[in-house]
């Protein structure tokens, strides 16, 4: 449920992306794939979450292949490494004010969706999630039908919900809230 924290609390996030899928897609058919280049916020409030969520702080442990010297530190063939990929996703000379929720952070000037280096959710390089593509297309198509079908209600106010992950090891995991559907 961590994909609705950021839509419930930035009500006005919400509604924008609403208005997007009314104006591309409208009431009569579900949300495609197809929609997703003609609906930048929205694209742009997805890969937000998804940073902003930060699920999957540290990379899996890898070993260094061979030697390397990266930056000023020598790596020595072998070497267990793990990466952060939180200090990526948090990364302020990329995402300005990034413990903020900012679906602009992956927009341009002009309002269009911009693809960071910067956004890895999923790992990156040869070790990247193998599930990334089917991922991406079922967190932008579970979103948008939801919200053309549904108003998100929180039980408390938006403003009193806890983002702060409840473990933060290998997974961030949010805490537990309630949340209604009210159809539109």
């Amino acid at each position: 449920m961590s994909l609705f924290y950021s839509p419930i609390s930035h009500c006005d996030k919400t509604a924008k992306v609403q208005e997007e899928i009314d104006q591309v897609v409208g009431r009569d058919r579900s949300p495609s794939m197809q929609d997703r280049s003609r609906m930048p916020y929205t694209d742009a409030t997805v890969h937000e979450v998804q940073r902003f969520i930060d699920l999957i702080p540290t990379n899996l442990p890898h070993a260094v292949t061979c030697d390397i010297k990266f930056r000023d530190f020598f790596i020595p063939k072998g070497t267990t490494i793990i990466t952060s990929l939180s200090s990526v996703l948090h990364d302020s000379k990329e995402f300005p004010n990034p413990e903020v929720f900012d679906p602009g952070h992956f927009l341009d000037k002009n309002g269009n969706f911009k693809k960071s280096d910067y956004f890895m959710p999923f790992s990156t390089g040869k070790r990247i999630c193998a599930g990334e593509g089917l991922a991406r297309m079922e967190l932008f198509l579970f979103l948008t039908t939801i919200l053309q079908n549904f108003k998100l209600k929180s039980l408390v106010h938006p403003k009193d919900i806890d983002t702060n992950p409840v473990v933060n090891g290998f997974a961030s995991l949010p805490p537990p809230f309630q949340l209604c559907f009210i159809p539109v």
